[in-house]
């Protein structure tokens, strides 16, 4: 684990559960927050946002890998923590969906990296390497 990671996993984690105080969901109930820690230190968070159309939705970790991108984000993800719950209140640990684990790929293939997923519960941490949660995955260096 890295020194960044281990300084500030306390850090992502809050904010994290912060972000999910942002989370607009009205349809489910169910809300998310992500954060995302580069090398450098700096953490990126993100909310789910629902339309009434749920293929329409923004997953928490697509809002922050947006976010990070926007702010030229390229390289560097070390690690992302996800946590949700009804009516804002964490529950089981989540682990992000399909769609969110292949975008949190390409965000760490541009910096060549294996970012370490925490899967946030009321009472657990499951932590895995993105690689394990989307083996074989498709994305730039499957097109070389």
């Amino acid at each position: 684990m890295s020194d960044v990671l281990t300084d500030r996993r306390a850090d992502l984690i809050a904010a994290a559960r912060r972000a999910m105080g942002s989370a607009y969901a009205p349809y489910s109930g169910f809300h998310v927050g992500a954060a995302l820690l580069f090398d450098d230190g700096a953490i990126v968070t993100g909310a789910n946002f629902e339309n009434a159309s749920y293929g329409l939705s923004l997953c928490a970790e697509t809002v922050a890998c947006s976010i990070a991108a926007h702010a030229g984000r390229r390289g560097g993800l070390l690690a992302v923590a996800v946590l949700g719950g009804m009516a804002g209140r964490v529950d089981a640990a989540i682990s992000p969906c399909g769609r969110c684990r292949q975008i949190l790929n390409e965000l760490a293939a541009l910096g060549a990296t294996d970012p370490l997923v925490l899967c946030v519960g009321e009472t657990e941490v499951v932590e895995m390497r993105l690689s394990v949660l989307l083996p074989n995955a498709f994305g730039p260096a499957s097109l070389n």
